[in-house]
């Protein structure tokens, strides 16, 4: 594609005119307008590993490394936020202000039940 036609196509993508076109980086262009893979090396055991999840769970090998991608930013999540209450439960002012706010909304739930 010539270039000349490739700025066209950018500048009606971006909503850009010939005056105004901005600056953009292709690279970032193309990753967020496009569902486009990325190469990443990873060590033979790690290949090895996810062959085998691949295989046992018959899924593609893209499949396999996208799960555990997003069990591991989960497991960062909840460290994260369990790192966050062990905090506040050190700080004994703050925890308790914390328990105090619990017991207020608890008083506003209407389901009958007993809290224990």
């Amino acid at each position: 594609m010539p270039y000349k036609t490739l700025f066209c196509l950018v500048d009606d993508l971006l909503g850009c005119t010939t005056e105004k076109r901005t600056a953009i980086d292709v690279h970032d262009f193309a990753y967020e307008n496009a569902n486009m893979a990325e190469t990443v090396r990873i060590e033979a055991r790690a290949h090895a590993a996810l062959v085998e999840i691949a295989r046992v769970k018959d899924i593609s090998l893209t499949e396999a490394l996208s799960r555990a991608v997003e069990m591991y930013r989960r497991e960062l999540f909840l460290k994260a936020f369990n790192d966050g209450y062990d905090k506040l439960r050190a700080d004994r002012e703050a925890w308790a202000e914390e328990q105090n706010e619990r017991d207020v909304w608890d008083s506003t739930s209407s389901d009958g039940l007993i809290d224990h």
